[in-house]
């Protein structure tokens, strides 16, 4: 029996998006689980996520993206332990794809069909929120350096895992550096990374100053996380 899938969804401040999201991916026929992280919101998110039908957590402080995946899988071990069944695929998504989380089942497929242990939502121009600038081309090269395997959308948070990759990734790297590091530490484990199409969208990053400031924040992260995964 194929395993079942669990959507581990960080969430800050998307107590108008979550909702649709939440419901989106309960409509994904193998996803059984949606687990809402809320890390550190100061809106409504976590009520309109449970009000979806996901399990919340909440931080009551902001702990950034890979606390807020920690958290999440933690999440979904205690419903493992807790129902006995097995272990769960993980699919990790941004809370703001809202309906368009729905398109997500065919990043599910490689690795529900055996065919990879990681798969890497890439979408099409103008969909994603990582843009085509510095801290891409960044990681797409940093990556390379590392492990041979150059990926295209390198941060993309929109990915599947399967138990082995999801041991080969944990702990997860601190900060924004996490989806880079993730894909060295798998790739690096020998483990099969493949990119699939798919047609979603979210937020853009804006071009104003509190944007700039997220690819700075970013950009440090991602290099911290990757310094010390060339040094290993």
């Amino acid at each position: 029996m194929t395993a079942p899938v669990a959507a581990v969804v960080p969430a800050k401040d998307e107590a108008a998006r979550v909702a649709a999201t939440v419901a989106a991916l309960r409509s994904l026929a193998p996803v059984d689980l949606v687990v809402v992280v809320d890390d550190g919101s100061t809106d409504g998110t976590y009520l309109a996520a449970a009000a979806a039908g996901a399990l919340v957590v909440r931080h009551h402080r902001n702990r950034g993206k890979a606390g807020a995946l920690t958290t999440g899988l933690l999440r979904v071990r205690e419903e493992e332990t807790r129902k006995g069944g097995p272990a769960h695929l993980l699919l990790f998504a941004d809370a703001d794809l809202e309906g368009s989380a729905s398109a997500l089942g065919p990043l599910l497929d490689p690795v529900r069909e055996g065919a990879a242990d990681l798969s890497v939502a890439n979408l099409p121009p103008g969909r994603s929120s990582q843009g085509g600038g510095r801290v891409v081309r960044y990681a797409q090269d940093r990556i390379a350096d590392l492990t041979g395997t150059r990926i295209a959308q390198p941060l993309n948070g929109m990915r599947c895992l399967d138990p082995t990759a999801v041991a080969a990734a944990t702990p997860f790297a601190p900060g924004w550096g996490v989806e880079a590091a993730m894909l060295v530490d798998v790739l690096r484990a020998g483990l099969r990374v493949v990119e699939v199409p798919v047609s979603i969208s979210h937020r853009r990053t804006g071009t104003d100053w509190r944007g700039q400031l997220h690819r700075a924040r970013q950009l440090r992260d991602v290099a911290l996380a990757l310094r010390a995964r060339r040094e290993r």
